[in-house]
């Protein structure tokens, strides 16, 4: 699958609306009763961009864009302006847990976790942001020993980490989407004003 590794312009996302998305199937039984099932294992997120045009220049910005991405044919990184970190702040090397040395592992997704103990949902995180990667094996954080890959996700060590091991990360991540659509109705509605009422983008999953 066709994927540019370039950014949707960050000001007119800040405007965006959108969030994740869960495909559940819920079944009344004749008792009143009901059965539900979980059919995907992630959420799935969706985002409205037309909400962040403000003008005619905003317009000519997603114009462009969009034409270079051909609509729907290659996929692009979003700025999530409510989920973007490991934390709630800068990352720490200390934000997310992403697994646990053995002694002979050398490579670990970058995941988020959301919830508590009870029932945590585990997103991989595939678009980190370059430099923003921060890492720390047995709480020590490490500056050099290790490279992450910005098109996966995929932390690689050059030395396995130490059996029993904790080995964490902060980052900050881009989600990456495809626009849902392979049309753009566009309105002029005053000399620099541009209004779009839906330019829908979803995630690509893996």
């Amino acid at each position: 699958m066709s994927f540019h590794h370039i950014r949707f312009p960050l000001d007119i996302a800040l405007g965006a609306r959108g969030g994740p998305e869960r495909k559940t199937d819920v079944v009344t039984l004749a008792g009143g009763g009901e059965t539900r099932n979980g059919r995907w294992a992630h959420s799935r997120r969706r985002y409205n961009a037309g909400y962040g045009v403000k003008s005619r220049a905003d317009m000519q910005a997603v114009l462009a864009f969009f034409e270079e991405r051909r609509g729907r044919l290659h996929g692009f990184l979003w700025r999530d302006g409510l989920d973007h970190a490991s934390g709630l702040a800068d990352p720490l090397p200390a934000d997310q847990v992403i697994g646990t040395g053995d002694g002979v592992r050398t490579e670990f997704q970058l995941t988020k976790r959301y919830g508590a103990a009870f029932a945590p949902y585990l997103r991989p995180i595939a678009k980190p942001v370059a430099g923003s990667v921060r890492i720390a094996v047995g709480g020590a954080e490490l500056v050099s020993g290790w490279n992450v890959d910005v098109t996966s996700g995929v932390v690689g060590f050059s030395s396995a980490p130490a059996p029993g091991a904790s080995v964490t990360a902060g980052f900050l991540f881009d989600v990456p989407v495809r626009f849902d659509t392979d049309r753009l109705d566009v309105e002029l509605n005053s000399f620099d004003g541009a209004e779009v009422p839906s330019i829908p983008l979803v995630e690509i999953l893996p």
